[in-house]
């Protein structure tokens, strides 16, 4: 049974929120991301639902938390501009990254149709990608690459930036269909080099 309801003890805040992070991961491993409900989360890791919702508002954002813990505004890239296709595929790795430490069984139920906080991630909002997230910077950058001549005048970023967040989810699931054994940046890297291949000027 949770503990008593309402806010967590001075001095035991931080650890309480670690504690929730800590129990949803283990429990989207072993479960899948389905599996995470604030009553879940909660029991297994005998805090109260008060506790819960004095950090998340909710299971979403709850899971949300994985997707926007990092913010890609100021992410240093080291791949030229002129390889933008190298230079997006080395801003999703950073992501993708940070996932696999997760662990495969954390990716493969993370990954799934089911995590409505991946969808409103990985999507867009009146035809705009959320400032911070990663498709915001790959159209940034693509934007940047086009305004110094890499990329052909006309191209519409947004869709192709959209094109390019379909193509990483892609790899993602085929690398979790082969339980993390093919090298997926290697594969990623190939395939945005062709997709972007016509659009180069160079």
């Amino acid at each position: 049974m949770p503990g008593k309801c309402g806010r967590p003890a001075k001095g035991k805040e931080s650890n309480s929120r670690q504690t929730i992070i800590d129990t949803a991961i283990s429990i989207i491993r072993k479960q899948g991301a389905d599996a995470v409900t604030v009553r879940n989360v909660c029991t297994q890791a005998d805090l109260s639902i008060g506790t819960f919702y004095h950090y998340f508002r909710d299971k979403d954002d709850l899971l949300m938390y994985f997707l926007r813990e990092t913010s890609f505004d100021s992410f240093d890239l080291k791949t030229p501009l002129s390889d933008i296709a190298g230079r997006i595929c080395e801003l999703y790795m950073y992501l993708i990254r940070k996932y696999m430490e997760l662990g495969l069984d954390f990716m493969k139920s993370f990954y799934s149709t089911g995590n409505r906080s991946l969808s409103a991630y990985m999507g867009e909002t009146d035809g705009c990608f959320a400032p911070g997230t990663v498709m915001h910077r790959s159209e940034q950058e693509f934007g940047s690459a086009m305004e110094a001549g890499f990329i052909k005048e006309k191209t519409d970023a947004h869709t192709v930036c959209m094109d390019i967040c379909t193509i990483v989810k892609g790899c993602v699931f085929e690398w979790c269909l082969n339980d993390g054994k093919p090298d997926i940046e290697s594969i990623l890297s190939r395939i945005l080099h062709h997709y972007l291949a016509p659009y180069s000027t160079l």
